[in-house]
């Protein structure tokens, strides 16, 4: 049932599966298993639901019955934000154990549905076809490949696969809740539309991704702590699809008047928290430094040589090693 492209990625490969005991990735678990791909599981107690602990147990005898790790984090207690939040817990959490125990891929089982959901939500507010065309099925993150095997399917046809097969699984009754945009897309929009047009949705989706490869660059970006870089591709569109794909694992989206003032300016504050500049040779994404810093003669005089954005410099005054690894570039240009 799985891809040959996900399976030749995943193939005597270290792999970590984002788990959560419901239908996706119990679904996508029996299926790394009857492909023969090793693999271990991550999966995070967000303690909101009783039925949490249920799922936790599920997840530890499902990896001791078949021999595989379980990795489970209790997050703390979340507040305003809760999607967005649990996202960047969840994410930081395997992050962390991709770069212990050095697993090659992550593994998630967003499926057709999800990508659909987001195709909507972006095209309600403003989005071009990179942004519409959404989730890759295979995409380079720093430092490890972030695998979607089951982008092909619909949630039915997974529910399908687990009800024939008898794979016990959860459901969790927050999905329920409409007063959640994501939900209400779901419920009003996208479910009923793949009931009806399932086939020629997912032909979309593969005419979309030949589209997109033509459209954009491939962009490689690089981070150091808080500090994220890539070589311009002198490409407008490829350099505001890769900043876009940065800032939103760091929590934050850009807006519609963000973007555009990226396509003008060399330089922009977003959301007042990141610092995008945009040279002919890199594109650096860093904090915005608000407050006041004083900075030597000295450094002030070796930006100005390099050629270093003024609202940049306070940044990398604090943060002299990052200044060393820009000054090893600019002695390459």
């Amino acid at each position: 049932m799985l891809k040959q492209s996900a399976l030749e990625q995943l193939q005597d490969k270290k792999n970590l599966l984002a788990f959560s005991a419901g239908g996706d990735s119990t679904a996508l678990f029996f299926l790394l298993l009857e492909h023969n791909i090793k693999f271990d599981i991550a999966i995070v107690n967000y303690g909101i639901r009783e039925q949490s602990k249920e799922e936790i147990i599920y997840a530890q005898e499902l990896s001791k019955s078949h021999n595989l790790e379980c990795h489970i984090f209790d997050a703390i207690e979340i507040g305003n934000n809760f999607e967005a939040q649990a996202r960047k817990i969840r994410y930081s959490f395997f992050q962390e154990l991709i770069k212990t125990f050095h697993y090659t891929n992550l593994l998630t089982a967003h499926h057709l549905g999800d990508r659909f959901e987001w195709m909507l939500m972006q095209f309600c507010k403003g989005a071009g076809c990179a942004e519409l065309s959404g989730m890759k099925e295979i995409q380079t993150e720093e430092g490890y490949t972030l695998v979607r095997p089951l982008l092909h399917y619909d949630k039915q046809e997974l529910l399908q696969y687990l009800q024939i097969n008898k794979y016990k699984y959860f459901e969790d009754e927050t999905n329920l809740d409409i007063s959640i945009k994501r939900n209400a897309f779901r419920h009003n929009f996208t479910q009923p539309l793949l009931e009806k047009h399932l086939n020629g949705i997912k032909k979309s989706f593969k005419y979309l991704d030949e589209d997109i490869k033509s459209l954009l660059q491939t962009v490689k970006i690089k981070q150091i702590k808080d500090f994220a870089y890539f070589k311009n591709t002198h490409h407008p569109r490829s350099n505001i699809f890769a900043i876009d794909k940065y800032l939103k694992s760091c929590g934050h989206i850009i807006s519609a008047k963000e973007r555009e003032l990226l396509k003008n300016k060399e330089t922009v504050v977003v959301g007042r928290k990141y610092l995008i500049n945009q040279n002919k040779e890199f594109v650096f994404i860093a904090p915005f430094i608000e407050d006041a810093v004083v900075i030597d003669k000295n450094f002030k005089e070796q930006c100005r040589k390099m050629k270093i954005e003024p609202k940049l410099r306070k940044y990398l005054f604090l943060h002299q090693e990052i200044f060393e690894t820009l000054k090893e570039f600019h002695s390459h240009l």
